[in-house]
C-alpha cells in the first residue's frame, strides 16, 4: 500500500485461516471450493467488519474522539463489532438500531448490550439514517463522537479489504494456489470496493464477484455505481494513479429473495449444506444468501470442475440464534 495509508488499530486476529472444503466441493460436483475464514477474525465472535474497524477506529483515536457512532439492523454484525472495538479501545459506543427493543435480547443485540453499547431504537430506519442526529446530540452534550457509516463502508473502512487482498495473496502464494474467483456477500459496498482495489494492487488474478444480498433503497442510485465510487476513493489513498471502470465491479443481483434479512429456501439450503458437509456455520442474512448464490451459480455451470473458487466467509453466526424459527 501507499505510504499515505493511515494507521491501523490492532483489533483482529490475522491472518484468518484459508481452508479447502473437500466434502462440500465433491457434493456439488463442481469447482474446488476454498474458504477465507473471516468468521474467525477474533473480535466479539469474529466477522469481516473488524478489518474496516481497524482503520476507522485508528482514525477516531487520531482525531481525539471519545465515542463511536454507527447504525444498522437490529441484528447488525457491524454494530456488534463496532461495540466490541469501542470497548477494546476504551471508547463509548452509540448504535442506531432499526425497530424497537425486543422482549428478550438475543443474537447480536444481546452482545451489543453485554459490550456496553448505548442503543437508540430507530423504527424503520435500518441503514444508520439517524446517525447524524445522534452525533449532533452528543456534540451538544460536550462529547466528541466519531461517525462510522452504515457497514463501515467509506474509503477509510475499505482500506481494510485492500490489505485483506494482500493477506490472501500471501496465503495463496505460500500454498501454491491460484483461485479463479473470489465470491462474497456485498451489502454496503466497502468489502467489495476494497477487494477490487486490493486484487489489482496485490496482483491477484481472480475475478472479484460480489453477491448483492439487499435491495437498494429509493434515492440510493445503482449499487454497482456506489461500489465503483468507493473503489476509486480507496484507491486514491492506497494506490494513487490506479483507475477503475464499471467493468471492474462484478455484481450478481438476482439473489435478494424476499428482501434484507428474510430467510428463504436458498438460505436454508445453503446453511444446512455447509453445516452438514463441513461443520461450517453460515449466517442467515449475509453468508447464507451469498453461499446459496454460489451454489446456484455452480449448478448453472458458471463455475465448473477444474476451477478453484474462494468463498470469503464474512461472519455473522451470532444472528443464527435469533432466526431459529426460520431455519429449522
Amino acid at each position: 500500500m501507499s505510504a499515505s495509508v493511515p494507521a491501523r488499530a490492532a483489533l483482529g486476529v490475522f491472518p484468518t485461516p484459508l481452508a479447502l472444503l473437500p466434502r462440500l466441493s465433491e457434493s456439488l460436483r463442481g469447482p474446488r471450493i476454498l474458504v477465507k475464514r473471516d468468521d474467525l477474525s477474533g473480535l466479539a465472535l469474529g466477522g469481516n467488519k473488524v478489518r474496516k474497524l481497524e482503520y476507522l477506529a485508528a482514525d477516531a483515536l487520531a482525531r481525539g474522539c471519545d465515542c463511536l457512532v454507527t447504525g444498522g439492523a437490529a441484528q447488525s454484525n457491524h454494530c456488534r463489532q463496532t461495540a466490541a472495538a469501542a470497548a477494546a479501545l476504551g471508547l463509548g459506543c452509540h448504535l442506531a438500531l432499526a425497530g424497537g427493543r425486543p422482549e428478550a435480547p438475543s443474537g447480536n443485540f444481546l452482545l451489543d448490550l453485554l459490550l456496553g453499547a448505548q442503543i437508540h431504537w430507530s423504527g424503520p430506519d435500518r441503514k444508520g439514517e439517524r446517525i447524524p442526529l445522534i452525533a449532533a446530540e452528543l456534540r451538544a452534550a460536550g462529547r466528541n463522537p466519531y461517525v462510522i457509516p452504515y457497514g463501515g463502508s467509506n474509503e477509510i473502512g475499505a482500506l481494510g479489504f485492500v490489505a485483506a487482498a494482500g493477506e490472501l495473496a500471501a496465503q495463496l502464494g505460500a500454498a501454491g494456489e491460484q483461485v479463479d474467483a473470489i465470491v462474497f456477500a456485498s451489502s454496503s459496498g466497502g468489502t467489495q470496493a476494497g477487494l477490487v482495489v486490493g486484487a489489482r494492487l496485490h496482483e491477484l488474478r481472480s475475478a472479484v464477484v460480489g453477491i448483492a444480498i439487499d435491495k437498494g433503497e429509493a434515492g440510493e442510485g445503482p449499487f454497482a455505481e456506489r461500489v465503483l465510487e468507493l473503489a476509486e476513493k480507496a484507491a486514491s489513498i492506497a494506490a494513487p494513479g490506479e483507475r477503475f471502470a464499471p467493468a471492474d465491479i462484478v455484481l450478481k443481483e438476482g439473489y435478494v429473495g424476499g428482501g434484507y434479512g428474510v430467510v428463504g429456501e436458498l438460505e436454508r439450503r445453503a446453511i444446512r449444506l455447509a453445516a452438514r458437509t463441513e461443520g461450517l456455520l453460515l449466517d442467515p442474512v449475509y453468508t447464507g444468501r451469498a453461499f446459496g448464490a454460489l451454489v446456484d451459480l455452480i449448478e448453472k455451470g458458471e463455475f465448473t470442475r477444474g476451477q478453484t473458487v474462494l468463498f470469503w466467509h464474512t461472519g455473522g453466526a451470532p444472528a443464527l440464534f435469533s432466526y431459529a424459527s426460520s431455519l429449522i
